[in-house]
């Protein structure tokens, strides 16, 4: 079939159910029936095992980017800059921090010898 022309969810069920019931392999059933990549009946026989049969009549293709996410409201992004911004500067306050305390630690370190 063609590239980009989908399958039907009835040929995907007979598939699938012809691969489990004779014990063949992705690749096997791949052939067996000319699709191109065996990794497409992986897929199908997910989706069989977690969705049923059923689940293989969903169209799948596409969709997956919607664009840019919904823009904040103009409060929500302020606080969210001002937390930023606040945990920055508790970030560098525990970095100044750890680094007096090693130097104390140093220092005593040299007085015991």
């Amino acid at each position: 079939m063609p590239k980009g022309i989908p399958h039907s969810g009835a040929f995907k069920r007979e598939v699938i159910e012809h691969m489990r019931n004779e014990g063949l392999s992705f690749r096997e059933t791949a052939r067996l029936y000319g699709l191109n990549d065996h990794k497409m009946v992986m897929k199908w026989e997910r989706i069989y095992l977690e969705e049923g049969a059923e689940g293989l009549n969903a169209e799948r293709r596409g969709g997956g980017s919607t664009g840019r996410p919904p823009k904040l409201d103009e409060q929500m992004e302020q606080d969210l800059i001002a937390e930023n911004q606040r945990l920055r500067a508790e970030v560098a306050y525990l970095k100044n921090l750890q680094a007096l305390v090693l130097e104390d630690e140093r220092r005593l370190r040299k007085k015991r010898r």
